[in-house]
């Protein structure tokens, strides 16, 4: 058994709250090349490819020196366009599974290893992370995803609501700075016969109902890790998101990103 794990970047541009997602500036580059030239960097990953639909994502990541796979328009989750890749022949010997999502430009290298890790050492089908929601700005946001866990660290829920609901009193800021007040953040690793498990199910009633992607796995009885870790940044979901990015990259960015 290999334990080599393909990265996986999913970059669609039918994004319902910002159109042509991966293509969107930030300082004057496309999103998904600031992702990439993150990605590329990981050397958690032992192999990284782009997964899309469009040509002119994929022209671009070409441009960048990034592997692309081209697939189909169809997929109705990031989950779903990753496994179509994971399947092809030319990655069969890579037993583990990282989906790294588009829209993180600032995604933590520490954090897809603590996911990982979930997985290969840890024995978890599936392996994700949170981070404390911090505000209660945040916990009230549906754009916000939250998350419950165990104390196995076994994932409970995903919702867009405030959970878990505090029915006594409105949690303090010190409450929102740890368990049980979790934002979950948006990177999985799999296992390759998870992938493919979560996959073959058709996407369940409360998959449609909150659109969220996890909750097919979870609700079939998939084992899925989370890991806490520090703070994240939250990715780029709506034009304010951008705003508030490119305000962050412009503090940070390095010069090998001028």
């Amino acid at each position: 058994m290999s334990d080599q794990v393909l990265g996986i970047v999913p970059a669609r541009l039918a994004s319902t709250r910002l159109p042509n997602k991966p293509l969107y500036p930030l300082l004057g580059k496309p999103l998904i090349e600031w992702v990439w030239r993150r990605v590329e960097t990981m050397t958690v990953l032992d192999h990284a490819v782009v997964a899309t639909d469009s040509d002119e994502v994929a022209e671009i990541c070409r441009a960048l020196g990034a592997p692309v796979e081209m697939t189909s328009s169809d997929h109705p989750s990031g989950t779903d366009r990753v496994a179509e890749v994971a399947n092809r022949s030319e990655y069969a010997d890579f037993d583990f599974i990282a989906n790294v999502q588009g829209d993180e430009p600032l995604l933590k290298e520490a954090h897809l290893k603590s996911a990982i890790e979930l997985v290969r050492e840890g024995g978890w089908q599936v392996g994700t992370c949170a981070t404390p929601l911090l505000s209660e700005e945040a916990r009230k946001d549906p754009s916000v995803v939250k998350v419950v866990r165990a104390a196995s660290g076994r994932a409970l829920y995903f919702s867009r609501a405030p959970i878990p609901y505090s029915r006594d009193a409105k949690p303090t800021s010190e409450d929102l700075e740890r368990e049980p007040f979790l934002r979950h953040i948006g990177l999985y690793a799999y296992t390759r016969a998870a992938l493919n498990d979560w996959v073959a199910m058709a996407p369940s009633r409360l998959e449609q109902l909150e659109l969220l992607e996890q909750l097919r796995p979870l609700e079939a009885g998939l084992r899925i890790g989370v890991a806490v870790v520090g703070a994240a940044d939250p990715g780029v979901d709506t034009p304010a998101d951008a705003i508030r990015m490119e305000s962050i990259l412009s503090e940070t960015t390095s010069p090998t990103f001028a």
